[in-house]
C-alpha cells in the first residue's frame, strides 16, 4: 500500500464511508445521510447552510440529500417566527433514533480505528488531522 499522505487520508475515508454504510445498510441510510444526522444529533434545528459547512457538503447537494430525508420522515423544515426566508432542519423523533445509532455506529467505529494506539498518539493526531481540516477550510482558526 502506498504510504503517502494523500493516499492514506484517501484510504482511510473511503474505508470509514464503506463501515459507516455497511453498518447502516438495513437503516436505508445513503452516503451523506450519517454525518447531516450527526451533525443534525448535536445542531437540531440548524439552517440548511450551516448544515452544510458543518458536513462539508456542497449546499446544493445537500438540498438533494435533505429531500430524501424529509421523504424517509427523518427530518423537516420549518419557519421560526419572525423568519420566514430560512427554513430550519429539525430531526423527527426516527430521525434521533437514527441520529443516535449513527452516533453509537461512529463511536464503535473510531475505537476499532484507533485499536493498539496510545491515548496520547490519538490525542495529538487528532489535533493534527484538525490543523490539516483548519488548513484547508480557513487558516485564520490556527492563529
Amino acid at each position: 500500500m502506498d504510504q503517502s499522505f494523500h493516499y492514506l487520508i484517501m484510504v482511510s475515508h473511503s474505508l470509514l464511508q464503506k463501515s459507516v454504510l455497511n453498518a447502516l445498510i438495513q437503516d436505508g441510510l445513503t452516503p451523506g445521510q450519517p454525518k447531516v444526522l450527526d451533525y443534525l444529533g448535536k445542531h437540531d434545528g440548524s439552517i440548511q447552510k450551516d448544515i452544510a459547512h458543518g458536513c462539508q457538503i456542497d449546499p446544493a447537494t445537500l438540498t438533494g440529500i435533505l429531500e430524501r430525508m424529509e421523504g424517509k420522515g427523518l427530518v423537516e423544515r420549518k419557519a421560526k417566527e419572525g423568519n420566514r426566508r430560512s427554513s430550519y432542519v429539525y430531526l423527527t423523533e426516527s430521525g434521533r433514533v437514527k441520529s443516535e445509532k449513527v452516533r453509537q455506529i461512529f463511536l464503535e467505529l473510531e475505537s476499532e480505528m484507533l485499536r493498539g494506539i496510545e491515548q496520547e498518539e490519538q490525542t495529538q493526531f487528532i489535533n493534527t488531522l484538525y490543523k490539516i481540516c483548519c488548513n484547508m477550510t480557513d487558516p485564520e482558526k490556527l492563529q
